[in-house]
């Protein structure tokens, strides 16, 4: 009786159960297995944050409800900007809030937005002539970016000198001249005088026994004989030019 009750309680703590059928191990206790969850556990805890996947090098800003895509290389082109300092790959320094797409919003005018990132993707400036610079300008310093600010005001700079100067103004004069004339009249046209119309008025007499043709010779130049104060006198080529428009 004492051997029935020894083979009903099992095999003894602490040793491994016999092997099955066709020697193979039977299967683990209720308690090996209960052990071997717990292991599992300990070593991946429930609530652990997942390692951090890749920033895209793609990104979507949400300019005044409008959408750009540019990429990340992009927007850090220039290191201290404000869309660096937003979207750079070591994390952003700047806060801002997203919208339902995953777009950082970006309370700015986006008509005014498109000469900056084109800036930035090939470093020209180039605006359209439906914009103002000054625009332009105002949306480069709020990016912060240095080098797109000094280009504007250079440009600004540069088109306030044209418009102080003035509209340039011409001088045209009308010379009469017969057909031998005219090859040497164009060959000693110079001093800034250009040839802007020839007409032809016809034969007015003859010389010998051919006719001989006349023309109007049109001429222009710029009106730019005084600076400073001080009146250019008109060179000899000038004073030709001037005798054979007294015809007239």
């Amino acid at each position: 009786m004492a051997e029935v009750a020894a083979a009903a309680e099992g095999p003894p703590r602490g040793r491994t159960p016999s092997p099955g059928p066709g020697g193979a191990p039977g299967p683990p206790s209720p308690r090996a297995a209960g052990a071997a969850a717990g292991s599992a556990a300990a070593l991946s805890p429930p609530g652990a944050a997942r390692p951090p996947a890749a920033a895209s090098k793609w990104v979507r800003l949400n300019v005044g409800g409008t959408y750009f895509v540019s990429t990340r290389q992009t927007l850090c082109r220039e290191p201290k900007s404000f869309l660096c300092r937003l979207c750079c790959q070591d994390g952003p320094e700047l806060g801002s809030d997203k919208d339902e797409t995953g777009a950082y919003l970006i309370d700015r005018d986006p008509t005014y937005f498109g000469p900056i990132l084109n800036y930035l993707r090939h470093g020209k400036l180039i605006i359209n002539k439906e914009l103002a610079e000054e625009g332009v300008l105002e949306e480069a310093e709020f990016y912060n970016i240095a080098s797109l600010v000094r280009l504007v005001k250079e440009r600004i700079r540069d088109n306030e000198n044209r418009t102080s100067q003035g509209p340039v103004k011409h001088v045209y004069r009308v010379l009469q001249c017969q057909e031998e004339e005219l090859t040497q009249m164009v060959s000693t046209m110079s001093d800034g005088w250009k040839f802007e119309q020839l007409i032809s008025i016809g034969s007015s007499y003859n010389y010998g026994n051919e006719d001989q043709a006349e023309f109007l010779c049109v001429v222009s130049r710029e009106l730019n004989n005084s600076t400073n104060g001080i009146v250019k006198e008109p060179s000899e080529k000038a004073k030709i030019l001037q005798e054979r428009g007294s015809r007239m």
